[in-house]
């Protein structure tokens, strides 16, 4: 049975994850899982599983018309490879996930966070491009697809969302700006990439009571909204270090965690 503690530790998971969600672009799975360890003392794949399944409803809206507001606007075309590839790829992280160790999945998420870290370093170290979100010319498909593909392989084997590999992948790996890849990443929110991976969590049993997914869900709203306003008084810059500094963060409770 769920009690109060537990239902104040899910909207503060919740409202920390759509927070960072709005604010850097990333979908909120990343804080979800670290939160869900952190404040609720869920065990990796619950706290995994509680991700994606958060991650299903529309949360990611109110921070979407925010970037709109200010010129943001993507192509269909880049969603539909995105989440294809997306699919794909978690469907596969989330069937291998559910045979892998807890530990295992604890020093995997490090070592990803770690990769993430050197990808936006070396993503700071050029120049922002000089096209605002709406005119900069949109990548090929297969260059989407393999973004999408490496996205979705870490949600479903992380539990995450993916959106801190779409951000980086948009951004670092393919150069896009920083805004507009955020944006972008938020939109890829909207479409339910994580029912097949939450699909298969629940099957195993991985999930939090239905009372503390919707506390999550509440606070995933409510944070994206004010993460989302603050983002577009940023420069993308100041940004892409709050980001790294998210990131590091996380490989360092991970790190800790995995180490106990």
């Amino acid at each position: 049975m769920t009690n109060g503690l537990e239902l104040v530790g899910g909207l503060g998971t919740g409202l920390i994850g759509g927070f960072t969600s709005g604010l850097l672009g990333v979908s909120p799975g990343g804080g979800l899982v670290v939160f869900a360890v952190l404040l609720l003392g869920a065990e990796q794949h619950v706290a995994q599983g509680l991700s994606l399944v958060a991650q299903i409803p529309p949360t990611s809206l109110a921070g979407i018309k925010r970037y709109w507001d200010e010129g943001g606007r993507v192509s269909p075309s880049m969603v539909v490879w995105l989440g294809s590839g997306f699919l794909l790829g978690g469907v596969i992280g989330a069937v291998i996930a559910n045979g892998t160790a807890a530990t295992v999945l604890q020093w995997a998420y490090v070592i990803y966070l770690l990769l993430l870290d050197v990808l936006l370093l070396r993503r700071s170290s050029h120049r922002e491009p000089a096209q605002t979100m709406d005119a900069e010319l949109d990548p090929g498909a297969l260059a989407l697809l393999g973004v999408g593909c490496a996205a979705g392989v870490s949600s479903g084997f992380l539990g995450i969302g993916g959106g801190l590999a779409t951000v980086v992948g948009l951004s670092a790996v393919l150069g896009m700006a920083q805004h507009r890849a955020q944006m972008i990443s938020l939109v890829l929110t909207l479409v339910p990439t994580t029912i097949p991976s939450a699909w298969i969590y629940w099957r195993h049993g991985a999930l939090p009571p239905w009372s503390t997914l919707l506390t999550v869900i509440i606070g995933l709203v409510i944070g994206t909204d004010v993460g989302a306003r603050l983002a577009n008084a940023v420069s993308p810059a100041r940004l892409r270090v709050l980001l790294i500094g998210f990131v590091s963060v996380m490989a360092l409770y991970m790190t800790v965690e995995a180490i106990r």
